[in-house]
């Protein structure tokens, strides 16, 4: 048993020292055959990158971090960034923030001879101490960086006064340049600008000047401020937002520029057409233009109404040419507005409707004494919406053009009905005789001024009621805008007439009982018929005694 365990131990140490020999070959040929390649950050060596011949090169591997360290320095900021180690299984990850700059494997660690920990440690501490360092300015860096931003706001302020001046010289000559298009006969420009513009095209220019300064401001200003280190990394999440939608809108623009032509021939094409119909209504408006059965004051609506379609059809024309009409949020928007103006513009509508076929009916022009709702008064203006009338109040009145349809419509002063026909009524009782009663109306009527003599005044009896008869005198006249100065005169004039004639103005009632009379009929009162009461005053006042006046005589 001895003999055993003292042979076993000699062959388990020949074999130990057998594995420890072929481990130092094995380093040794390692070392023969080892790759480093160092890691640099702005001229600065922070580590080795080692592997094995056959392994993943350190070349690439030294390469992408080197590109990450490049990275990180462009924005790195020592206040806001932090480094930090995350461990997995067999490795450990270097980052800053959430930027994953490189990782410690355990081959790192068995070739630099050291735990994985403390290595991954170490390369740790060697990034930011070096970074750190690097951001940290001399009083030589802020005096270039002070002085960059003193020239680049130089710059910026001359640049402005230099657009400013150019394009005051630019809008002198534009003022020259519109005048002299303006003024020539048959200029196609003056149809292409505002009515009543002036200086057009300096206001343009005066536009476009102010954009350009704001651009400038907004490109340059952010600018300026970068060579700060507290707002160089402001100024890049600046530039990196508004980089992708600038770049968005240009290839936009420039992918549109054949459909603008497009656009811009059609509008041409409709403002042609729209200048053209204006001009032949306002010829029609100003009667060097007659067409059979068209009135004149038919001419502006129809002008507008043709140039709503003709602007319309182009629209329709232009719609699928622009810029992201076919997109589901352009017609959303669209079902949306369209929704809106049907459900919120139904009385605008029926208004607008209305005033056309008010225009085409032609039942009052303005300037016209009309009486609409129980309102009398003059037509001042009329539109495709409301009618605005001036009373004899001297009250406007808007009405709109729905109301009117719907109602009616007297107008006094229509040429197709002549002189108008002013009239009033009144009741006498029937001791009155008609006769009597005519003769006084008619010569009230000749009394009141404006009325015509020809063709003469005339009554009616109008109705035969219960206990009185109604009079109605009717008279011309063709000041339909003083009616109610006429009827005044009427009245006063009645009143006068009358009070001659000893006659009361009265509707007189009667009740059951009677005063005795056999009848109350003027043409057959006689003394016979009369009531005790009128013969008894008969006889007091010796009304009932003619043969006793007829002696005396």
């Amino acid at each position: 048993m001895l003999i055993i365990t003292l042979v076993s131990h000699l062959l388990y140490g020949q074999d130990t020292s057998s594995k420890q020999n072929s481990k130092q070959n094995d380093v040794k040929n390692s070392v023969q055959e080892l790759e480093k390649v160092p890691v640099i950050s702005k001229n600065d060596t922070l580590f080795f990158i080692k592997s094995v011949k056959g392994n993943y090169p350190a070349t690439v591997r030294a390469r992408a971090i080197n590109k990450n360290l490049k990275i990180l320095a462009s924005s790195y900021n020592k206040l806001t960034d932090s480094f930090y180690l995350k461990t997995s299984h067999d490795y450990i990850e270097i980052s800053c923030n959430r930027n994953l700059l490189l990782t410690v494997t355990q081959g790192d660690a068995i070739l630099e001879g050291k735990p994985i920990e403390i290595l991954a440690k170490l390369r740790k501490q060697n990034i930011k101490e070096h970074f750190e360092k690097n951001s940290i300015i001399s009083n030589i860096e802020w005096f270039k960086r002070i002085g960059s931003f003193l020239l680049c706001l130089l710059a910026l302020y001359g640049i402005v006064r230099l657009i400013n001046l150019l394009f005051s010289k630019i809008n002198k000559r534009l003022s020259k340049i519109e005048r002299h298009f303006l003024n020539r006969n048959g200029s196609l420009l003056r149809y292409f600008i505002p009515g009543n513009s002036n200086n057009i095209f300096v206001f343009l220019m005066n536009v476009l000047r102010i954009g350009l300064i704001i651009f400038l401001l907004f490109i340059g200003t952010p600018f300026m401020f970068s060579f700060f280190p507290f707002s160089e990394k402001l100024v890049q999440k600046f530039y990196i937002y508004i980089e992708e939608p600038v770049i968005y809108i240009f290839n936009g623009i420039i992918d549109f520029i054949p459909s603008l032509f497009f656009i811009i021939i059609i509008g041409i094409t409709a403002r042609y057409f729209a200048r053209v119909l204006n001009v032949i209504t306002t010829d029609i408006e100003r009667e060097k233009l007659q067409l059979h059965n068209f009135h004149k004051d038919w001419a502006k609506p129809t002008g507008k109404l043709l140039t709503i379609f003709i602007y319309a059809f182009a629209l329709v024309l232009i719609f699928p040419y622009l810029p992201g009409s076919g997109s589901s949020a352009f017609q959303g928007v669209s079902i949306f507005i369209g929704a809106i103006i049907s459900f919120g513009s139904t009385s605008a509508i029926a208004n607008i409707i209305a005033g056309i076929v008010i225009t085409y009916m032609r039942p009052f022009q303005i300037g016209d004494r009309v009486k609409i709702d129980n309102l009398v008064g003059d037509i001042i203006n009329k539109t495709i919406l409301v009618t605005h009338l001036r009373t004899t109040k001297n009250e406007d009145v808007t009405i709109p053009n729905a109301n009117i349809l719907v109602g009616n419509i007297i107008n006094y002063s229509s040429p197709e009905t002549g002189n108008l026909i002013v009239h009033t009524t009144i009741t006498l009782g029937y001791d009155v005789p008609w006769e009597t009663a005519n003769d006084l109306l008619l010569k009230a009527a000749n009394r009141a001024p404006l009325l015509f003599k020809d063709p003469a005044p005339f009554v009616l009896q109008t109705s035969l009621d219960d206990f009185y008869v109604s009079y109605e005198l009717n008279a011309y006249t063709e000041a339909y805008k003083k009616t109610p100065f006429i009827y005044s005169e009427i009245h006063k004039y009645i009143l006068d007439v009358f009070d001659e004639a000893g006659i009361e103005i009265l509707s007189p009632g009667y009740t059951a009982a009677r005063d005795g009379s056999v009848t109350t009929v003027p043409s057959h009162l006689n003394s016979e018929t009369k009531s005790p009461i009128s013969k008894l005053i008969d006889h007091l006042t010796g009304s009932n005694q003619p043969n006793i006046t007829n002696k005396k005589n």
